[in-house]
């Protein structure tokens, strides 16, 4: 890996896979002995909860739960 001119390096992409890294996850850079550690951050939320949370309350429909149920069924 090269450390461009912001301080930035590019992690490959089968090391994100094997620490389960995705796109949006927070990491810490921890300096331990004269080296780096990169590690994710504890408590961060996941994609999964990021996405959630912008979507909530988003949703609007004249629809009731029967009537939703009713087309996502094809009945």
């Amino acid at each position: 890996m090269r450390v461009n001119s912001k301080g930035q390096v590019t992690i490959p992409a089968e090391l994100r896979e094997q620490i389960g890294i995705r796109p949006g996850d927070e990491v810490d850079v921890v300096a331990e002995g004269g080296a780096l550690r990169i590690v994710r951050r504890e408590g961060s939320t996941t994609r999964g909860q990021r996405t959630t949370r912008r979507l909530r309350g988003t949703a609007t429909t004249a629809l009731s739960t029967d009537e939703l149920m009713e087309l996502l069924r094809g009945e």
